[in-house]
């Protein structure tokens, strides 16, 4: 089974996660923390700030890796690099996916979520 190498965005801010929506593919109207594949000669934390950019206009602090999520699907192995991030500068503009929420510790469970995401939410409890 293949496996893709993604990066994932917690990005936080005033005791709140950022949360999109996708609006395309397999997995359209299920929500993510943004993000994506990993290219050839980047780091993770290269990659991560460059999905930011393109796929909301935005630029990210990089911190802390919260976990590596591996999930089985269908079709692929997901590994997926989870790093807790902060806005540098931008205004995290919707260029790929449907909707965003920033979500507090008592709604971050209100919007359905993929599998992989879903796990690391016991994790960012804890930082809320």
């Amino acid at each position: 089974m293949e496996t893709k190498h993604v990066v994932a965005a917690v990005i936080l801010h005033g005791g709140k996660v950022f949360a999109t929506q996708r609006g395309y593919g397999e997995f359209k109207d299920k929500w993510e923390f943004p993000g994506g594949k990993i290219e050839p000669g980047e780091t993770p934390e290269e990659a991560l700030a460059r999905e930011i950019r393109e796929e909301l206009d935005t630029e990210i602090e990089v911190g802390d890796l919260i976990d590596t999520i591996e999930t089985d699907y269908p079709e692929f192995h997901l590994s997926m690099g989870c790093y807790f991030c902060t806005v540098k500068s931008g205004k995290l503009t919707l260029l790929e996916h449907e909707d965003a929420r920033w979500l507090d510790v008592e709604h971050l469970y209100d919007v359905d979520w993929l599998p992989a995401d879903r796990r690391l939410l016991p994790l960012i409890e804890e930082k809320l």
